[in-house]
């Protein structure tokens, strides 16, 4: 999951020989996904899941670029050997378009037998029929049980008590930060890694002593126009007071206004357009920590390849906690059985199988800066020795997701209009008091939507 494009995927690679993997790109702009639902249930669906031979697993996904090699190796080592896997893959534009073909996939009943699907989207599929469980018996045959993954992940795989999904990895919103300028700045501990913060103030007084280390900024954060980014760290931030937000069906939204002001008012105090940007979109953000001219960055693990290339003495730490209780936000890129009106016991069994030895692979996946959801693999030494991955894989015990609702999740429009009032408060446009306010109407008018697959 990223907030920008994803790279363009490289050129498809032919199979060399039985049990390797097939590998197609399918691009669906938006135009092409509206276009698919006024043409009805499975029109153009069900074309790329059944072009190639029948035999061969189908999977659906949305990795592209630098994940999308990474996912190739993944397939072809546990497409290897005497039990190994024929796999034929798909890869889709990742976005609403992706989704749209996704659920009209699983509607039709021909599905691909596994698919990606963000953890956060979990409760707009499972309650409409369009996944079927995971048999844990199964998976536990095959050496994936509950205890391997964090609680506060596996929590979110659950819809009315049954499995819908299998985490592949976390992808948190945490902090990037310069070495060198951070010690300067006397912020790191006995080990060199970032030091706690513990207050709203400290985090305050950390973007000062940034901003006279570098020169320049102390922390950036890009958000101006930018979909998800202000969502990110508010939603961080509210958890770490210990209110909740609740989206019940027809609403109203349980959203603690005391304690949202609260946060956009902090939020106002940090990037106060001075110390720290105020008024970044994105790509400035991006540019002005990896050149130096910032001391610190609020980001998403999956620019760790991007920020590698910098050159810059790179460090990173879970989101910092600043209010009573640890939480970081995130997302986890997950397997799910799509709906088949017939499936084959034979297949679903294969499909099980499939997602258990992925995700031991994932020590190949966590290169690109994800952790791990499988927690085996944190636990081996290989991991340990990934810098700076290791020094954030903590933030999985922390997840906080988005409030489950069927419009909620990675590329949903709540997440765009939970960020509207709160990018219009950092820019001071507005009030904290008037943006909280606002949130609250726009969270309860997407509660008085119905549901379109209920």
């Amino acid at each position: 999951m990223t907030a920008r494009s994803p790279a363009p995927a490289p050129p498809a690679r032919s199979a060399a020989g039985p049990g390797l993997t097939r590998r197609r790109l399918l691009g669906t702009g938006l135009a092409g996904a509206g276009a698919l639902l006024a043409a009805g249930a499975l029109s153009g669906c069900a074309s790329p899941a059944s072009a190639s031979d029948a035999s061969a697993l189908k999977v659906w996904d949305l990795f592209q670029g630098g994940d999308g090699l990474l996912m190739d190796e993944m397939i072809e080592a546990v497409a290897g050997g005497g039990r190994g896997f024929d796999v034929d893959r798909t890869i889709l534009d990742w976005g609403p378009s992706y989704y749209t073909k996704l659920a009209m996939s699983a509607a039709g009943g021909r599905a691909p037998d596994v698919a990606v699907l963000h953890l956060s989207r979990l409760a707009g599929y499972a309650p409409g029929g369009l996944l079927a469980p995971f048999d844990l018996d199964l998976l536990a045959e095959f050496g994936v049980t509950q205890e391997d993954f964090t609680p506060a992940v596996w929590a979110r795989t659950r819809y009315d008590g049954t499995v819908y999904a299998i985490p592949l990895d976390i992808h948190p919103f945490i902090v990037f930060y310069d070495k060198d300028a951070a010690g300067t700045a006397g912020l790191l501990d006995s080990s060199g890694e970032l030091a706690p913060m513990g207050s709203p103030q400290a985090l305050l007084d950390a973007g000062r002593a940034l901003a006279a280390a570098t020169g320049h900024a102390g922390i950036v954060f890009g958000h101006v126009n930018d979909p998800a980014q202000n969502w990110r760290l508010f939603a961080a931030l509210y958890a770490q007071t210990g209110a909740g937000f609740t989206l019940p069906d027809g609403g109203p939204a349980g959203l603690d206004t005391d304690a949202a002001i609260r946060v956009v008012s902090f939020l106002r105090q940090l990037f106060d357009g001075r110390t720290n940007p105020d008024n970044l979109d994105y790509y400035a953000g991006l540019t002005m920590f990896s050149s130096g001219r910032g001391g610190m960055a609020m980001l998403g693990e999956w620019e760790l390849p991007t920020l590698r290339k910098s050159g810059i003495p790179l460090g990173a730490a879970p989101f910092p906690q600043v209010f009573d209780r640890p939480a970081v936000y995130t997302d986890s890129h997950s397997f799910v059985l799509p709906h088949q009106d017939d499936p084959d016991p034979a297949r679903r069994r294969e499909a099980h199988r499939y997602v258990a030895e992925i995700i031991k692979q994932s020590l190949t996946w966590a290169s690109a800066g994800h952790i791990p959801a499988y927690q085996p693999v944190l636990a081996q030494p290989e991991y340990a020795a990934l810098t700076p991955q290791s020094s954030y894989a903590d933030a999985g015990k922390a997840a906080v997701l988005d409030p489950p609702n069927w419009f909620t999740g990675a590329g949903s429009n709540f997440q765009s209009r939970m960020c509207q009032p709160l990018q219009s408060a950092l820019l001071g446009h507005t009030t904290p008091e008037k943006a909280v306010r606002r949130m609250v109407r726009e969270a309860d008018a997407l509660l008085r939507q119905p549901d379109p697959v209920a």
